[in-house]
C-alpha cells in the first residue's frame, strides 16, 4: 500500500484540516461508558447509537441496574440503535464478566496497564473487535490507537487501490504508523470525510482535497476525476 508512511498519512492530514479545519475533541467519557457506546454503534450510525446510550442510562440508574436487568428491558431501551437483540446478549454479558472478575462495574483499572494489555484485556469480550477496543483507547484512555470503522476503512482502501484487496486489520497496521499526535485529528478527520464526501456510492471525488493521492479516482473515477482536476 503506498502512500501510507509517516510522510504520506502527515499529507493526508495537512490535506484535511485544508478542508475541514482542526476538528473539535470531544469530552472524555469512562472506559466502561465508551465501552457501551462503542458496542452500540457497531452496525448503525452515531445519530442511533448515542439514542440508543442515552435511553439506556436514562431507563436505569447505573450499569449494575443494567447488569441485573431482563434481556427484554436492556432490548426495548437500546431498540433505536439497531440489532437490540445481539447488543443486549453482549452488553449483559460484559458486565456480569467484569463484575464477576472485580466485584464492582468499572474499567478504570485499564489506565495503568501497557496498550497491549488494555488491547488483551478489551479483546477477550465476545462482541468486541479491533474498531470498539481501539475506540475505547482512544476515546477514553487517550491512547494513539487508530480505530478503522467503515469510513476510515473505505478512504484508506480507496487511496492506496486497495478495495477488496486489504482487511480492516492491514488498514489498521498501515494507521498506526502515523506520528501519535495526529492520530486523533487524523481519524475524526477521515470519519467526516467519508461521510461527507467520499461516501460508499456517488462520492464527490471534485470536492475532494485527497483527489491528487487518490488511486480509486485515477483508476475507477477517470472521467469524474477530469471534471475534478479543472475545479482544483
Amino acid at each position: 500500500m503506498t502512500g501510507l508512511s509517516q510522510k504520506g498519512l502527515k499529507r493526508i492530514e495537512a490535506l484535511m484540516l485544508q478542508q475541514w479545519g482542526k476538528p473539535k475533541k470531544k469530552a472524555l467519557r469512562s472506559p466502561l461508558d465508551e465501552l457501551i457506546l462503542s458496542i452500540l454503534s457497531q452496525n448503525t450510525n452515531d445519530l442511533n447509537s448515542s439514542r440508543a446510550f442515552l435511553s439506556l442510562r436514562r431507563r436505569f440508574p447505573d450499569w449494575d441496574w443494567v447488569r441485573r436487568a431482563p434481556l427484554s428491558e436492556i432490548e426495548d431501551a437500546i431498540r433505536e440503535g439497531g440489532l437490540s437483540q445481539i447488543k443486549a446478549k453482549r452488553i449483559k454479558a460484559i458486565l456480569e464478566e467484569i463484575y464477576r472478575q472485580g466485584g464492582e462495574l468499572s474499567l478504570d483499572f485499564l489506565k495503568p496497564l501497557s496498550d497491549e494489555g488494555v488491547w488483551a484485556y478489551l479483546c477477550r469480550f465476545k462482541g468486541v473487535g479491533a474498531k470498539t477496543a481501539a475506540c475505547v483507547m482512544l476515546f477514553s484512555l487517550g491512547r494513539p490507537v487508530f480505530p478503522v470503522d467503515t469510513h476510515v476503512f473505505r478512504i484508506i482502501s480507496r487511496l492506496a487501490g486497495m478495495m477488496g484487496k486489504a482487511s480492516p486489520a492491514q488498514i489498521q497496521e498501515k494507521l498506526q504508523k502515523a506520528p501519535s499526535e495526529l492520530i486523533y485529528s487524523l481519524h475524526l478527520h477521515l470519519v467526516h470525510h467519508g461521510r461527507q464526501i467520499c461516501r460508499p456510492k456517488s462520492p464527490l471525488c471534485e470536492k475532494c482535497n485527497l483527489l491528487p493521492l487518490c488511486a480509486y479516482a485515477k483508476g475507477f473515477g477517470k472521467s469524474r476525476s477530469k471534471r475534478a482536476a479543472k475545479a482544483v
